[in-house]
C-alpha cells in the first residue's frame, strides 16, 4: 500500500517519527486488506489478532524510553514570545505542518525580483527559473527528493539568491531524514536574510533531529524574538 519514506507523511504528525516503520509499514498493510471490497479478501478476525499480537512488543517499555528521550532530560524551555504556527510547527517537530506553510507562504519573504532586463535574459536565467518552478511543484506534491534536485539546480547557477529556496531544500533535507544538510541549508538561508525567523525555525528543527536539544531550545526563541520584533515594527511607532 505505502512503501518506503512516504508512509512517514501518512502517519499522525504528533508521533514526531517514534514509530517503527517495519512495524507502521504492516498495519497500512493489514488496514489495506480490512478495505477489500471483497468480504472474502478481507483478513477473519483471528488473522488479524494474530498478526497485531506479533507487534506488541513494547508494552513494558516506559514512553520516554520509547520516544529516545533520557529519564532525567529536562524538556527545553518554551520561548518567552507567543510563537507563530510556523513556530508551533517547529517546536513540535510537526514537518507535515511546517511543508504547508512553506506552501502557502510561497515567496513572500523573498526581497529577489524575476524582472530583468533583456541582456540578463539569458537561456541560462530561463532555465534556472524553470528548474526552481518545477522544484515548487515537486514540494507541493510532496516528492521530496524531486525538489531537492531541482532547487538546487536553481541554486547552482547562482544567478539569484534566495531565502525561501534554502527554506524549502532544507525541510527536503528532513523529510528525507538528512538533518545534516537540512541545517546547512537553514544556516544558508539565514546567512541571505539574517533577520528571517523561518531561517532560525528551520535550523531548530534541524538541530532537534541532530538530539542538539538545547541549540534548539535557543534557536526558537531567537526566531520568536525576531518574529516579535518584525510585528512591532508592523504596527509602527
Amino acid at each position: 500500500m505505502i512503501r518506503g519514506k512516504n508512509i512517514i507523511l501518512s502517519m499522525d504528525s504528533h508521533l514526531q517519527g517514534n514509530f517503527s516503520t517495519e512495524e507502521a509499514t504492516v498495519i497500512f498493510d493489514l488496514a489495506s486488506q480490512c478495505l477489500q471490497y471483497e468480504p472474502r479478501e478481507r483478513p477473519n478476525t483471528k488473522d488479524l489478532v494474530a498478526t497485531l499480537a506479533q507487534l506488541e512488543n513494547k508494552l513494558d517499555v516506559p514512553s520516554y524510553v520509547m520516544q529516545g528521550i533520557p529519564k532525567h532530560e529536562e524538556a527545553p524551555p518554551t520561548p518567552r514570545h507567543p510563537l507563530s504556527p510556523l513556530g508551533n510547527a517547529c517546536s513540535h517537530m510537526d514537518l507535515t505542518a511546517i511543508h504547508q506553510i512553506l506552501v502557502m507562504a510561497h515567496y513572500m519573504d523573498d526581497e529577489v525580483t524575476n524582472e530583468f532586463s533583456f541582456h540578463e535574459w539569458t537561456q541560462q536565467m530561463r532555465d534556472m527559473l524553470e528548474a526552481r518552478k518545477r522544484g515548487d511543484i515537486a514540494f507541493r506534491d510532496k516528492v521530496f527528493v524531486t525538489a531537492t534536485e531541482c532547487y538546487s539546480q536553481f541554486i547552482n547557477v547562482g544567478t539569484m539568491v534566495s531565502p525561501t529556496v534554502y527554506a524549502r531544500r532544507s525541510l527536503c533535507h528532513l523529510m528525507c531524514d538528512q538533518p545534516d544538510d537540512g541545517l546547512r541549508d537553514a544556516m544558508q538561508a539565514q546567512c541571505v536574510c539574517p533577520d528571517w525567523s523561518t531561517a532560525f525555525y528551520m535550523q531548530a528543527v534541524a538541530l532537534a533531529k541532530l538530539d542538539m536539544h538545547k541549540d534548539a531550545a535557543d534557536m526558537l526563541y531567537e526566531a520568536a524574538a525576531l518574529e516579535e520584533k518584525r510585528q512591532r515594527r508592523g504596527r509602527g511607532p
